[in-house]
């Protein structure tokens, strides 16, 4: 089963092909279906600039949402982690734990 991850971020292929080390695992590519004398196949499709990946929170960019499937880059270097940080724009937000308080009427009938 395919793993979702907490977070992740969609960028263009344009910008990703950006980095000088990049490199596509083009065979990971999600394929689409198709319908072809009545059947349906599934057809390799291309990857162009106007394609959109999805950044990780363990920085590998994948051909879909989930982290563990369609993996098209993973190679992850210190390198790459500064250009997300920096090109990218990739942060992983941090989640505050939400306190709740009680209000003064709740306070008033408890006691």
């Amino acid at each position: 089963m395919a793993t979702m991850g907490k977070y992740c971020k969609a960028n263009s292929l344009k910008k990703l092909r950006e980095f000088s080390q990049w490199t596509e695992c083009t065979e990971n590519i999600r394929k689409e279906k198709k319908e072809v004398s009545g059947n349906e196949v599934e057809i390799k499709r291309e990857l162009t600039y106007d394609d959109f990946l999805y950044l990780q929170e363990n920085y590998v960019v994948t051909d879909g949402i989930f982290k563990d499937e369609n993996i098209i880059f993973d190679n992850v270097t210190p390198e790459w982690k500064e250009f997300c940080h920096k090109t990218l724009e990739f942060e992983i937000p941090v989640y505050e734990p939400v306190q709740i308080q009680a209000s003064a009427n709740q306070n008033k009938s408890d006691s």
